[in-house]
């Protein structure tokens, strides 16, 4: 499959992003970039304590300035933080640099995956909170990730399942 663009996964937290991007970027044969990391890069501290120091609005423009280099690089198999995909500019940028794969998982999918992790930035407090949270992002993000050239659902299966149905969207997509 040849392909010289940037595969970019977006979705909410939770729906595979990373650990799909690996295992596909793996097989594809291009590097991994996960864009989280690459904001603790920038910042120089894990991604709780950005939002923590510096609010969520410095916090998203310094998402969209690391999106907007990752965009413009090297073919990679990129994940986007949640929320990334949200900004305009981002999503300008990812129509005419990368294929966009919404990794879409529903409520409970997502629900499953994120409970009791506290590395995530805007999940803190507890679990009991956390549907009514995913439910609102869901609401909020998912008319933008609709904008993605391709949708997989991912479900509660294996990744390597996940993977060869991305894989398999990708060339469907690719041979239009």
């Amino acid at each position: 499959m040849e392909n010289n663009k940037i595969i970019l996964l977006v979705g909410l937290m939770g729906s595979g992003k990373t650990s799909v991007g690996k295992r596909l970027a793996k097989k594809m044969g291009l590097p991994f970039v996960d864009g989280d990391q690459e904001i603790e890069k920038a910042a120089g501290l894990p991604l709780v304590d950005v939002l923590k120091c510096f609010g969520e609005e410095e916090y998203r423009a310094g998402e969209a300035r690391v999106m907007k280099r990752l965009l413009q690089g090297a073919p990679c198999v990129l994940a986007s933080g949640g929320g990334s995909f949200v900004p305009e500019q981002t999503r300008r940028l990812a129509r005419e640099h990368a294929v966009t794969i919404w990794l879409k998982a529903d409520v409970d999918v997502l629900y499953h995956r994120t409970a009791g992790r506290r590395h995530r930035p805007f999940i803190e407090g507890n679990d009991e909170h956390l549907k009514n949270k995913l439910e609102k992002y869901i609401r909020e993000e998912y008319p933008y990730y609709s904008e993605a050239d391709i949708v997989v659902e991912t479900k509660e299966e294996m990744v390597d399942i996940t993977v060869e149905r991305v894989i398999e969207a990708i060339k469907k997509f690719m041979n239009k």
